[in-house]
């Protein structure tokens, strides 16, 4: 049942060496059950930089303190990442006597990936907008400044932070122009947008 379960099943003794490794963990990892066993899991399997902390968890779990969902990074046979989210749980034998520990784990690689690409995306989209060569500024529901890049920054002579949370019409438009600026705002903020606006 742990070898072809779906899921990564992976366990140590009470010196942290290898004592289960299932199909799927062989899997995911691309180590054979065979080189996995009474191998040491931290110093083996799990990147550098988790190896203290992976360390305290299967210790605390040893004297029978678990640990839910805690997300660590194995290192695969060929030197890729994959992102695991582990249930560290207490084994018992017969007398109740702590013999090891089983993680029971999901694999979050390509979820993790997804949102490292996301967040990618966004700084670059940031860093896009900061610089761009045209003034781009943006309001929120309430008409209050919420994106001014640099180019607004330099036109207007208001730097982003002096201009952020304002309200854009009674602050920066001219006050012959601010009952009409309002009111494509108005438009725009219900989904009825206006190309080629010129305001002062």
């Amino acid at each position: 049942l742990v070898d072809t379960a779906n899921a990564p099943i992976f366990g140590i003794d009470t010196h942290g060496n290898v004592n289960e490794w299932n199909d799927k963990t062989a899997e995911i990892t691309g180590f054979k059950k065979e080189e996995a066993l009474k191998k040491p899991l931290v110093a083996t399997f799990i990147v550098q930089k988790l190896r203290q902390s992976v360390q305290t968890v299967l210790d605390r779990a040893l004297k029978g303190d678990e640990t839910s969902n805690y997300e660590l990074e194995f290192q695969t046979k060929t030197n890729e990442t994959r992102y695991l989210l582990v249930n560290a749980t207490t084994r018992r034998d017969a007398e109740s006597n702590i013999v090891g520990v089983v993680g029971v784990a999901q694999d979050v690689t390509e979820t993790t990936n997804h949102d490292r690409a996301v967040k990618s995306m966004a700084a670059e989209l940031r860093q896009l907008v900061d610089t761009a060569n045209a003034p781009i500024f943006g309001i929120d529901v309430y008409g209050n400044v919420n994106e001014w890049n640099d180019k607004t920054a330099e036109i207007t002579g208001y730097a982003k932070e002096e201009a952020l949370d304002r309200p854009l019409v009674s602050t920066f438009i001219v006050p012959q122009l601010r009952e009409s600026v309002q009111k494509v705002m108005d438009r725009a903020l219900k989904g009825d947008e206006t190309s080629n606006y010129e305001l002062e």
